[in-house]
């Protein structure tokens, strides 16, 4: 296992910088996955690692050694893809043994180490099976296997689980997570997924055009998003956002009034800010139907709504839980709620709701940057 340093690595397509200065330090025997939309400069950044591109800009460490003018096969990495790269007519015995047969290794050392990829892997009874032979997930084994016989200081995941069906995704997800933890070798995984991201990770780094955003565990980066896209991006379903405005020690904006939390810098008075809240943070309660003659507190009713007022526009049943679809005035909210809770609540209810203390977190509407 090597550790994987990066600093200020830059690179440019024409007129493009499409990774623009990311510094970053994957720890020996780390698994790292760089997570964000497509086009953010993730996979191009793996490909600066593999040596597959050239950088324009900064530095690259593997094992303390710098390799920007390393050549690939000299850089003591493995690479998985998404597209598997098997060789159609070999079996997969000689797909997994070829790497090896490259570098000149004995008869003895190649069948040793393909015999022990393969039990590692589950594959044993596919050995002499061509490639055209096997589902999806099978020949991702394969792909994965080549790379471990080679024994690499680093292996590098580009999104290698995409063309997998869901099921299978995530089984196949399971299975790498235990494999990297038997081989305990340094890894940076690609991926847009951000689910298949945080259940993988040790730690994450999260990009958006080419610029490093945060990086952190899983629970660090869902629990204290750095701004707002890493909070928008990072879980599922996304945060919702109220636009609002500080008014004596309270948050007020479309169908919301809640108080500013303690500790968090919102000051000063008039201030805008952006308020966000995760769906399973939101708790519903039916709002109580007005007396005759009283002010209604219906979304964008009235200053004195303890909490956010909104209407159910749809809930979808998925089991155990539901998302529960709502409208805040002009502000589209989700929920997620248990679903033997739900009795009475359907579309066109009146709803108003609360957040649990601590569970509020506030953005800079210029900046995006979170408000501590």
């Amino acid at each position: 296992m090597a550790r994987v340093d990066l600093h200020e690595v830059r690179k440019r397509f024409g007129a493009t910088e499409i990774v623009r200065g990311v510094s970053l330090a994957v720890e020996p025997g780390e698994l790292m996955v760089l997570v964000g939309p497509s086009g953010c400069g993730k996979s191009t950044l793996l490909r600066l690692v593999a040596g597959l591109e050239g950088v324009d800009g900064g530095e690259i460490r593997i094992g303390g050694r710098v390799v920007n003018d390393v050549a690939p096969k000299d850089r003591d990495v493995a690479m998985v893809f998404q597209s598997y790269a098997l060789y159609p007519h070999m079996t997969v015995r000689e797909n997994l043994a070829f790497p090896l047969k490259l570098r000149g290794k004995r008869r003895a050392e190649i069948d040793a180490a393909v015999t022990e990829a393969a039990r590692l892997l589950d594959i044993e009874p596919l050995l002499a099976r061509l490639p055209k032979a096997l589902s999806g997930g099978q020949r991702q084994r394969v792909a994965m296997g080549r790379a471990i016989v080679r024994r690499p200081a680093v292996f590098l995941f580009d999104e290698p689980l995409s063309n997998l069906d869901a099921a299978l995704r995530n089984q196949m997800r399971v299975e790498l997570k235990q494999l990297h933890r038997r081989l305990g070798t340094t890894a940076i995984y690609v991926t847009h997924d951000q689910v298949e991201a945080m259940t993988l990770a040790d730690r994450l780094a999260v990009l958006e055009r080419g610029a490093l955003q945060q990086v952190g565990t899983a629970r660090d980066v869902f629990d204290r998003p750095a701004n707002r896209f890493v909070a928008g991006f990072i879980g599922s379903p996304a945060m919702n956002f109220v636009e609002a405005r500080v008014e004596r020690s309270s948050l007020v904006g479309d169908g919301l009034r809640l108080r500013v939390p303690a500790g968090m810098d919102a000051a000063p008075e008039g201030r805008a800010v952006t308020v966000g809240v995760r769906p399973n943070d939101l708790r519903l309660r039916v709002a109580a139907r007005p007396a005759s003659g009283a002010s209604s507190h219906a979304p964008g009713g009235g200053e004195d709504v303890p909490g956010i007022a909104a209407r159910v526009t749809l809930v979808e049943p998925l089991g155990w839980e539901s998302h529960v679809h709502l409208r805040a005035g002009e502000t589209a909210l989700v929920a997620v709620a248990e679903s033997a809770s739900l009795d009475g609540v359907h579309e066109g209810t009146e709803v108003t709701c609360s957040v649990p203390e601590g569970r509020l977190h506030l953005f800079d509407v210029t900046t995006g940057g979170a408000l501590r």
